[in-house]
């Protein structure tokens, strides 16, 4: 039988006894992360050097051998000469994906802690729960879990052209593929629908799914698609969300988001990947 998980990090709510020689530990001011000057993930020896007293701590789970907590630094914290606390957003290329992508559940495990300290029906103090990832009240026995909001985004084709648009938050000149989170009641292939329509009243068909990523910005779960254009004009006037929208050709694209960490640039990638014909 074979024993390796088929993932490197294995999730988990209840501590052991020993956390063995190299735990992880990932400290938050808020949503800020405690790295080093060199924007590298601390060792635990290192943190506890520092003299600091977590308000909470958390069990995340291991991984590869390594036990991995959380902790939710007190408000006061001031990061000491060699340390600083930074945005994951800034973290992008620093820390390796995979040790990114532990932080970003990192930070969703600290904020609902501490946000779920009490009952929201009664008032009363909530407790950990021993079986699975949440807390409850011991009178209302209402359980609460880490929030997880479900998002769309998709790519939207119209043969060689696909549907770009920017939001009034976005940096000048920047273009992405369009996103919504999904509501109560309705699928996320209807949100898709329903999204691209509200923000641009372009009608679109044979959704397809692309792949997810968990994006902890700031706890939601972005599922892509792939769509085809079906009918309308673009419209952007009705809508606050969308500044400007357009169908771009695949050799005439405007300026996007560099890099590759997010689901977006894979979107984007992938069309590139399968219309381009003057690219290498």
């Amino acid at each position: 039988m074979n024993e390796t998980p088929p993932l490197r990090f294995v999730p988990g709510h209840i501590a052991p006894e020993d956390p063995g020689p190299n735990p992880r530990l990932f400290a938050f001011l808020g949503r800020e992360l405690l790295v080093t000057s060199a924007n590298s993930l601390p060792s635990v020896e290192a943190i506890d050097s520092l003299g600091i007293e977590a308000t909470r701590t958390q069990y995340l789970g291991a991984w590869d051998d390594d036990h991995c907590f959380s902790a939710e630094l007190p408000a006061d914290f001031k990061p000491p000469e060699g340390f600083a606390t930074r945005d994951l957003r800034m973290l992008f290329g620093a820390l390796e994906p995979d040790l990114h992508a532990l932080a970003g559940r990192a930070v969703q495990i600290v904020e609902w802690d501490r946000t779920h300290q009490f009952c929201g029906a009664c008032g009363a103090a909530t407790e950990l729960s021993t079986s699975d990832r949440s807390r409850a009240c011991p009178d209302c026995a209402i359980p609460m879990y880490p929030r997880l909001s479900p998002a769309m985004i998709v790519a939207v084709e119209r043969g060689d052209e696909i549907l770009l648009g920017r939001g009034p938050h976005f940096p000048p000149g920047i273009f992405s593929v369009l996103a919504g989170f999904v509501e109560p009641g309705e699928s996320a292939e209807e949100a898709v629908i329903r999204e691209v329509w509200e923000e641009t009243r372009i009608v679109v068909e044979d959704v397809r799914y692309f792949g997810s990523q968990a994006w902890p910005f700031p706890n939601s779960l972005m599922l892509g698609f792939t769509a085809r254009y079906a009918s309308g004009s673009v419209d952007t006037d009705h809508d606050k969300e969308m500044e400007a929208a357009d169908f771009f050709h695949v050799d005439d694209l405007p300026t996007t988001f560099p890099g590759n960490i997010s689901i977006s640039q894979w979107l984007l990638e992938d069309f590139i990947k399968r219309r381009g014909k003057n690219r290498d």
